[in-house]
């Protein structure tokens, strides 16, 4: 969801790309043996050569990738994120190391028996407790991931993949506190929270998506990766474009960020970011309250993008998105039958304290919205003035 006013709106499809097959060799989906690597861990050391670079974890519990990194697609036509005819997700990334290109799948397999691979159910091969519950959930599947990238980020992506999924989301203190939220645990059991760990490129669109309709700042994001990001590494869906890293959008000239319909406040706000994007990098080791504090030190950062930023690069669960125009409207419809304000939502999401953007997200899959009355926002083009 964007900041008020925010009506969402959906641009067409990007053409449909080719389904990339699996590298010859490639390991298939086998039972693991008494003894081997951690429920979690890779299953071997990342395949190379032509087809880039390729991984395959087994999860004991239910996941959905493209649920988990839904969360980073601006639109309908994004470049930097794209899903194949086979379900596949594309993803690109400006990593440390330099750009990737990311392919990832997930399946369900049969369950095992209270563990896998000889490691407890719940842990991740070393990586903090990942807290679930089968047996109240009514599941009864692991999940296969299977990931291939491109590019010279490729092992890095790789390696935080696990992260983006929500492999380290700690679902601990989270209960369902009226039937409404237990029934959207059930439907969305396979919902996870994950962290990018790439703080500006959450940034950059969310600034974009400040006070504006959906559709302005989609059609924003796609101009300026067209025109100043690179083409993706591999073999990528065509058209798709890596986020330029922050040296980048700081050089943008004016007439750009016109001819993208941006205003001068969002845009002074994305080039004021990118001067300091290492010291903003460094909230992803701080606690939530000291990352908002550091975001929004930031001239044209508040509340609002603070949340969304540290909801997508730092999986925070707790983060709320106060100042959206529909949020607080679809909470109190969903929670309690009656359109709120901020803080009647606030009030609603108070018994989840820790977990309200996980039950804000939930209510964004499956939540029911009030009738709408009255003329809808109408798109600003900032191009014409």
């Amino acid at each position: 969801m964007t900041a008020a006013p925010e009506i969402p709106a959906e641009l067409p499809p990007a053409g449909a790309p080719p389904a990339v097959p699996r590298p010859a060799g490639a390991p298939l989906a086998v039972p693991r043996p008494a003894g081997a690597p951690p429920a979690g861990a890779p299953s071997g050391p990342a395949s190379s050569g032509a087809a880039g670079l390729t991984r395959e974890w087994q999860l004991p519990f239910p996941l959905d990738a493209r649920l988990s990194l839904s969360v980073h697609r601006r639109g309908g036509g994004d470049p930097a994120y794209a899903v194949d005819p086979t379900g596949a997700v594309w993803r690109t990334c400006s990593t440390p190391d330099g750009p990737a290109t990311l392919r990832v799948r997930s399946r369900p397999i049969p369950a095992s028996a209270g563990t896998l691979g000889g490691a407890p159910a719940g842990t991740l091969g070393g990586a903090p407790a990942v807290t679930f519950d089968h047996a109240s959930a009514g599941v009864c599947s692991d999940t296969l991931v299977t990931a291939q990238a491109w590019g010279p980020g490729a092992a890095w992506l790789l390696d935080h993949l696990p992260a983006q999924l929500g492999c380290q989301d700690d679902r601990s203190g989270f209960t369902a506190r009226d039937p409404v939220v237990r029934e959207l645990m059930r439907r969305h059991e396979d919902l996870r929270i994950g962290r990018s760990e790439r703080v500006f490129e959450a940034l950059a669109p969310a600034v974009l998506e400040q006070k504006v309709v959906s559709r302005e700042a989609h059609r924003a994001w796609r101009f300026l990766l067209v025109k100043f990001g690179e083409p993706a590494p591999g073999p990528a869906p065509a058209g798709m474009r890596v986020c330029p890293p922050p040296r980048v959008w700081a050089r943008i000239p004016s007439w750009d960020w016109h001819r993208a319909g941006v205003e001068g406040v969002r845009s002074r706000t994305i080039i004021t970011a990118a001067e300091v994007a290492g010291r903003l990098e460094e909230i992803l080791d701080m606690s939530a309250a000291d990352a908002d504090r550091r975001l929004q030190s930031v001239p044209g950062i508040g509340p609002w993008t603070s949340a969304e930023i540290r909801q997508r690069a730092a999986g925070d669960p707790d983060a709320v998105s106060v100042g959206d125009y529909n949020l607080p409207k679809a909470v109190g419809w969903t929670l309690a039958g009656r359109i709120t304000d901020d803080a009647g939502m606030l009030e609603l999401l108070a018994p989840y304290v820790g977990h309200r953007y996980r039950v804000t997200r939930l209510v964004e899959l499956g939540g029911a919205s009030p009738p709408r009355r009255g003329p809808r926002m109408s798109v600003r083009d900032y191009r014409a003035f």
